[in-house]
């Protein structure tokens, strides 16, 4: 007959797993709630308020020399076009997309397995990361009907390969433990020879994508996420952005403190990125964040977030750090993974309302109980603390089904604007059609 003390560590231990079972599952995921209903799939998916600093409708020139008013917020399901050789597996349904009406979208390549982040050569070509495919692939565009050939595999057999970046006639590369350079790389996908410019980057556990971009000091900037949800790292270069010469010397920390700064962008001389908060402390807590980067600067992680909040785990012992880190330019809704960045200036090939918008992908939520994300925002990056607004969405359906996860946003070289999927395996083509 077991003894009494031992019935009541049993007790407490059960008491205490279940009771920490029950706050996960109320907090952190959707396991045992009924599916989103239609008001919440709607409120993701449509712009529901008014954000007069974002809120944008303004004179576009029309051929007629008359002006035209260009509605950018109201978004209007679009049937997302499908060439006939893309026709299966995701796509072998009719698919909508939510965009402002004056806009159409086009699958450009599918098939592929996690396309990730995503390049333009000098003769604008696509040349993309296919994480799941351990590939980097280029994707031309030989007869300009805005459907990519066959891929041509640049290299095969790489580590977590997430992010390319195309400099000077050299296409650099990100992988999980380091950064190569492909030299003189060609039309058909040849280079003439490959350089490991880093090794030894950390790996093997916690965010696992190195996104590679180079500044206009012709320095080399890798974005490293932590190896945790929140820890105090060993490694100094985890949770940070990490600046290097072009040949790989130099190794020094340029900003700390974010948790996974996976988008980086350089925008009118700053370096600009999205960070992804932490998990397990609520539904809408902590806001994801976006950063103007500066050299030496530390961003809170893992002590804090958003505009100096201190984390529960360290409440109490850094306040006043916390008052001392730099606080996000813009936070965003909780749990909706940004991913890719990019910015429209001077575009062309963009309506004027759209201006100084800085376009980001949302990966979309993991264990969130309401499902967010799965969708293209942009951010008025005139204005100060304005909130994200939706520009492309649908990939989270009407019915709750998740059926793509877009990642990397980026315009070629023409100002066209394409997006990639890594649930979907595909890449989308949007242009901009002005009614007459």
């Amino acid at each position: 007959m077991p003894k009494k003390p031992t019935i009541i560590i049993f007790a407490l231990v059960l008491a205490v797993v279940l009771g920490y079972g029950i706050y996960f599952v109320y907090t952190n995921t959707s396991l045992f709630r009924p599916g989103p209903t239609a008001d919440e799939i709607y409120k993701n998916n449509f712009n529901t308020t008014t954000n007069t600093s974002s809120d944008t409708s303004s004179p576009t020139p029309a051929t007629n020399d008359e002006t035209v008013s260009v509605d950018v917020t109201t978004l209007v399901p679009q049937q997302l076009m499908v060439p006939d050789k893309y026709r299966d597996g995701v796509f072998a349904i009719a698919r909508t997309i939510n965009m402002p009406s004056s806009f159409s979208i086009q699958v450009y390549a599918a098939g592929l397995n996690a396309p990730r982040f995503f390049t333009f050569d000098a003769a604008n070509n696509l040349i993309v990361a296919d994480k799941g495919a351990a590939t980097i692939v280029l994707l031309p565009d030989i007869d300009s009907d805005g459907i990519a050939e066959d891929p041509i595999v640049i290299d095969h057999g790489l580590q977590g390969i997430h992010s390319v970046f195309y400099y000077n006639g050299d296409l650099y590369a990100g992988e999980e433990d380091r950064v190569s350079v492909y030299r003189d790389i060609q039309v058909d996908g040849s280079y003439s020879s490959k350089e490991t410019l880093v090794s030894g980057l950390p790996s093997g556990s916690g965010h696992s994508t190195r996104t590679v971009v180079i500044g206009p000091d012709k320095r080399m900037y890798v974005s490293i996420g932590s190896s945790c949800n929140v820890c105090e790292e060993s490694d100094a270069r985890r949770a940070s952005v990490v600046r290097y010469n072009l040949d790989g010397s130099g190794e020094e920390v340029f900003a700390s403190g974010l948790r996974n700064s996976v988008g980086i962008m350089f925008h009118d001389g700053e370096l600009w990125s999205v960070d992804n908060g932490r998990d397990r402390i609520g539904d809408d807590i902590p806001p994801e964040e976006v950063n103007v980067l500066s050299a030496g600067r530390n961003y809170g992680w893992p002590y804090c977030y958003g505009a100096g909040v201190v984390n529960p785990e360290y409440a109490g012992s850094y306040d006043e750090y916390c008052t001392n880190t730099e606080y996000p330019r813009y936070e965003m809704q909780a749990h909706s993974a940004p991913l890719g960045i990019s910015f429209v200036t001077d575009n062309d090939s963009f309506p004027d309302a759209l201006n100084n918008m800085m376009l980001i992908g949302f990966h979309g939520s993991w264990n969130r109980t309401i499902p967010t994300g799965y969708k293209i925002v942009r951010i008025d990056i005139s204005q100060p603390a304005v909130m994200p607004v939706n520009f492309a969405t649908g990939w989270l359906d009407a019915d709750g089904t998740v059926w793509g996860r877009p990642v990397d946003v980026g315009f070629d070289h023409d100002g066209v604007l394409f997006i990639s999927d890594d649930a979907a395996g595909a890449l989308y083509r949007v242009t901009y059609q002005p009614d007459a």
